[in-house]
């Protein structure tokens, strides 16, 4: 199923072989830096540029050193003649794990971007099309007053928007490379060396490093991709609680064939919704790794490196698949405007009571009077069923400062309409989608 969504580039980014393939640029361009440097023959860099590996060789040869930047070496080396001797030299395997992963999470970073931006596109689409979409707005899981079902979409929209914000800021801090050897003091490789290679491949050098590139820029990625997931979870649970039997106001797409249950053949149950809240939950626990990665020892140990092997292809490749999976089920979402209608009636009226309360205070009645005698009559519909606007002509108390033209007045949907525009109007959303 993942296949159906997942951009297939992300797998090519977390592949062994463009790991390699990036190893051999950071490699090619340190020999080049060299080269500028005098310290190795330019008339080398020619062969070194046609260097290869081979991931059958790398796997061949780590099984006996149990270190696979050894094995990637040994490879290259191979394909090489005298000249091998001027690859890695002075680096230590960090170099080139480290700033390698800085290329891989730029290619990821900007594929998630894209994805976001394709969500941000459909939540925007939806929104302005329902901005005017009337249903019951509710809280603590209980109504409340009247919304909008395009307010609600373009809230999400808005929080996607921070969120492509957030992605692009954790991008630029893991943008960076390092060349400064075994524990980051440059004694066997100068800074210019690591200038050049870092320009060479669109990186910054990092200001100061150990052995490593510090980790804190390595939590705050997953941490934002993590903050991204759980904004889907959002989105997800919403829709899943919206599609509840007794509510059935939004429904996710359910296609021809598909079957809910193999027991029960009535039911179409929010399983792509419920898929991206149990796919968010596993990129909170990849977050948490990602922090617990940050104290390692001294310099550095490597404790964090098993587990980064996991949890950086995994969050970017499953962030990838729920991102599409989101835009997939917003932009196919069946809306049920009649539905919403008929459950903000379900409450006789009892969503207007604030509008009769602040209607008495203005009146002249105390906040406190108005609030006891409105609340009196909501009680008696919540527990009876009643019509609350009849209760409320009923009582002399009211008809003590509102006719009954200027009551009926108060129960207006409309009412609650009359500001949507202003958050689409600051969202621009009217300029952005077409």
């Amino acid at each position: 199923m993942i296949e159906r969504y997942s951009h297939p580039e992300m797998a090519r980014v977390w592949s062994a072989e463009n790991k390699a393939r990036k190893w051999l640029d950071i490699e090619i361009a340190a020999c080049e830096a060299w080269a500028e440097l005098g310290v190795v023959p330019r008339e080398a860099l020619p062969s070194i540029r046609r260097a290869s590996f081979s991931l059958s060789r790398m796997a061949e040869i780590e099984a006996r050193t149990q270190h696979d930047v050894t094995a990637f070496l040994m490879s290259v080396t191979e394909s090489l003649g005298s000249e091998g001797r001027f690859l890695h030299l002075g680096l230590t395997s960090s170099d080139i794990v480290d700033t390698g992963l800085a290329l891989q999470v730029q290619e990821a970073a900007d594929l998630l971007a894209k994805d976001l931006d394709s969500l941000i596109a459909v939540l925007g689409k939806h929104a302005l099309a329902h901005r005017q979409t009337l249903m019951i707005g509710r809280t603590h899981g209980v109504h409340a007053e009247p919304t909008t079902f395009g307010f609600k979409l373009a809230m999400w929209r808005d929080e996607m928007a921070r969120n492509q914000e957030r992605l692009r800021y954790a991008q630029r801090q893991m943008a960076v490379g390092k060349i400064s050897g075994a524990v980051g003091t440059h004694a066997t490789v100068p800074p210019d060396v690591e200038e050049l290679v870092c320009q060479r491949l669109g990186l910054t050098p990092a200001p100061v490093s150990s052995q490593i590139i510090q980790r804190d820029r390595h939590a705050q990625f997953v941490t934002t991709l993590a903050l991204i997931g759980s904004s889907l979870e959002k989105i997800a649970t919403e829709i899943r609680g919206l599609q509840r039997t007794e509510i059935l106001e939004v429904e996710e797409p359910f296609g021809e064939g598909q079957t809910g249950s193999s027991a029960m053949p009535h039911k179409r149950n929010p399983v792509l919704s419920e898929r991206v809240c149990g796919i968010s939950r596993i990129l909170r626990g990849h977050a948490l790794a990602a922090m617990e990665n940050v104290s390692l020892w001294h310099e550095r140990d490597i404790s964090h490196s098993s587990a980064e092997r996991i949890i950086f292809p995994e969050a970017c490749g499953l962030l990838d698949y729920v991102l599409q999976l989101t835009a997939y089920v917003v932009d196919n979402l069946k809306v049920y405007p009649e539905r919403m209608h008929r459950n903000i009636e379900r409450t006789g009226g009892l969503v207007f009571s604030q509008r009769v309360l602040l209607a008495l205070i203005d009146k002249g009645l105390s906040r406190k009077s108005a609030y006891e005698i409105v609340q009196a009559n909501a009680m008696r519909v919540w527990d009876n069923g009643d019509d609350f606007f009849e209760a409320l002509r009923q009582d002399s108390r009211i008809a003590d400062y509102l006719s009954e033209t200027e009551l009926k007045d108060l129960f207006d949907y409309q009412y609650y309409l009359k500001h949507v525009d202003v958050a689409f109007e600051r969202l621009q959303l009217f300029e952005s989608v077409v």
